[in-house]
């Protein structure tokens, strides 16, 4: 069994939106609160009860690791973002994340990198509720906002309030260079760059901003 979401609260619904503090902001955003969600897995004689994984996955991961436990091979026909966490499911001795990073967009616009517990937020924009949140269940306004390029520690850092950017020019660098290579491959709207590989991720299966669990 998993249990997990898709995104975090929506904000713009008021007093029916949920909260995720102390995490930032909420849905349709790429920080925290718009895609880290709680993620409870059972599986008895397998999945070690009580056992708690520090690691980061997604819901792209999903799909492979249920087909590797299946015995099933993956599509050759498609590329498949997701890669097999049976090892941090099943909590493996030192186990960590099968990926180098994840890439978080919003349609074709690539907004955060993220490489375990650091997250490069690349200039986006961010939709926060705008004017008087509404009551009961009709969603209230958003207001369009932009972010520069900033460097968050989400060790220590959970609501990604500070900017550490500037201290840390190396990371940013090499959070910069994974982001460009994601372009090479996914493209960017925000720069202009088309995917290189869009034929092999057919439209509705392209990865576009990642459920996290953690």
């Amino acid at each position: 069994m998993i249990f997990t979401s898709d995104n975090g609260s929506w904000l713009s619904y008021g007093d029916h939106a949920g909260c995720a503090l102390p995490l930032r902001e909420g849905k349709g955003t790429m920080f925290d609160g718009g895609c880290r969600e709680p993620c409870i897995m059972r599986w008895p004689g397998k999945i070690p009860a009580g056992n708690v994984c520090r690691e980061v996955a997604a819901t792209i991961d999903v799909l492979p690791t249920i087909a590797g436990l299946a015995g099933v091979e993956l599509p050759k026909d498609r590329l498949i973002d997701g890669r097999d966490i049976w090892p941090l499911m099943s909590g493996q001795p030192g186990a960590k994340s099968p990926h180098e990073a994840y890439y978080f967009y919003w349609g074709w616009h690539l907004e955060a990198v993220r490489q375990r517990q650091v997250e490069a937020a690349l200039p986006a924009r961010v939709s926060q509720p705008g004017g008087q949140a509404r009551l009961g269940r009709q969603p209230g306004p958003y207001e369009q906002k932009k972010i520069g390029l900033a460097l968050f520690d989400l060790e220590n850092d959970i609501g990604e309030t500070t900017d550490v950017a500037a201290e840390n020019p190396e990371v940013v660098k090499r959070l910069q260079a994974l982001a460009e290579k994601a372009r090479e491959d996914l493209g960017d709207s925000a720069t202009s760059r088309k995917a290189r590989t869009a034929a092999a991720r057919p439209s509705s299966k392209r990865m576009s901003r990642c459920s996290e669990s953690s």
